[in-house]
């Protein structure tokens, strides 16, 4: 490895430790990186120079030893984040520094197409640079889909609730906005964003479950790394059949899990014909209906032996759950909890937590946005902003 690769290795490192952990002291960056104090200071003048970085005063409360400036990440470096669904799309600008700029949300009454996605990625950035996003950089798009993401080019293989399949939809919407593009499986993403900012933080062995309207999906954080697989399909849980120990319980002849347990159900338990994440949690927080509460219990029944699957499998510290998972949680969190640890090996399930998603309705696209974010936090010098 040359100098100069070994230069822009460590720019990257401390770029990325304030993109992930929030602004720091250069003593600290020091620290952490193991670099001596110069190399620190000129590399964060570097990032500086590149404008993705910002130094500020230090700390006036700090009173023993030489005061150090804070580095941070740059608010005004974004990505775009796009979350297609059934029912809606969902967009945002993602800053550097992990705070969402502007956000939309475009219901729908048919399903979108890949061409029609990438032309209202297009428009809705073009909106935003004449408004919100007017003094932004922009350094790219990325795309969480429901659905089987081919790792190698980013095509997505199948998402069959969208009706999708071979559809190259990164390059469509790369030609759209002119930005590149990074796609990848919602459900993986959504594990990574809670890995490093949410409720899988300080955990290295991580089973994710996303619910949403397309159905259930998943990620793997495996020794601290997002698993996927030989080609990038690792996580599709829902596909699963579900363990139905009671045929009463069993509402669809496949009895695949994402069938038995959906968010549809939930809603026509409710007597609601669509709501978005917020308006349903409330709604099932709220349910003291006979009916909601025994179609609570029979999907959290169905959801116990995947989950006692996944930790005798492999053994996470924590599973996580998310979208509407995270309301058949939050309805009973310790028999949810009781039950997965009763029905699995004792010894991998003893230390197991089951927590709801702490990003809410940003986990997606906090999640897309890391994806659009990783060449830049690779090599700071090899992307520059648009």
């Amino acid at each position: 490895m040359s100098v100069e690769d070994v230069r822009r290795r460590n720019l990257g490192e401390i770029l990325r430790r304030i993109h992930e952990e929030g602004p720091q002291s250069r003593a600290r960056l020091t620290a952490a990186t193991g670099l001596n104090r110069s190399t620190t200071a000129d590399l964060v003048a570097t990032l500086v120079e590149a404008g993705v970085a910002v130094e500020r005063d230090p700390d006036p409360t700090r009173r023993v030893g030489r005061p150090s400036p804070v580095v941070a990440a740059r608010d005004d470096v974004v990505a775009i984040a796009v979350n297609p669904e059934v029912d809606a799309v969902e967009l945002a600008a993602v800053g550097l520094n992990g705070q969402l700029a502007v956000r939309a949300r475009e219901e729908l009454d048919h399903l979108l197409t890949p061409a029609e996605l990438a032309q209202r990625v297009a428009a809705t950035l073009r909106g935003w640079r004449a408004g919100a996003l007017a003094n932004a950089r922009v350094v790219g798009v990325g795309i969480a889909v429901p659905g089987l993401v081919r790792a190698s080019d980013g095509v997505v293989r199948l998402a069959p609730h969208l009706e999708w399949t071979d559809a190259a939809v990164g390059a469509l919407v790369e030609d759209a906005t002119g930005l590149p593009v990074a796609v990848g499986n919602d459900a993986s993403l959504g594990a990574r964003a809670e890995h490093l900012f949410g409720a899988a933080r300080g955990h290295d062995d991580v089973v994710y479950l996303n619910g949403g309207a397309s159905g259930i999906g998943g990620g793997l954080i495996v020794e601290g790394h997002l698993l996927g697989g030989a080609g990038g399909y690792a996580g599709e849980w829902g596909q699963n059949h579900a363990v139905i120990d009671h045929e009463a319980d069993r509402r669809s002849a496949t009895g695949i899990l994402e069938d038995e347990v959906s968010r549809s159900r939930l809603l026509e338990a409710l007597g609601l014909t669509v709501a978005d994440d917020a308006t349903l949690a409330a709604a099932v927080a709220g349910a003291t209906d006979r009916d909601v509460q025994d179609e609570l219990a029979r999907q959290r029944r169905l959801l116990v032996g995947t989950l006692a699957s996944a930790v005798n499998v492999l053994n996470p510290s924590a599973i996580v759950l998310g979208g509407f998972l995270s309301m058949i949680l939050a309805a009973d969190p310790d028999g949810l909890t009781d039950a997965v640890r009763a029905r699995a090996m004792s010894a991998p399930a003893e230390g197991v937590q089951i927590l709801p998603a702490a990003l809410g309705d940003d986990r997606l696209l906090i999640g897309a946005a890391e994806a659009a974010f990783a060449a830049l936090l690779a090599d700071p010098l090899l992307v520059v902003p648009a």
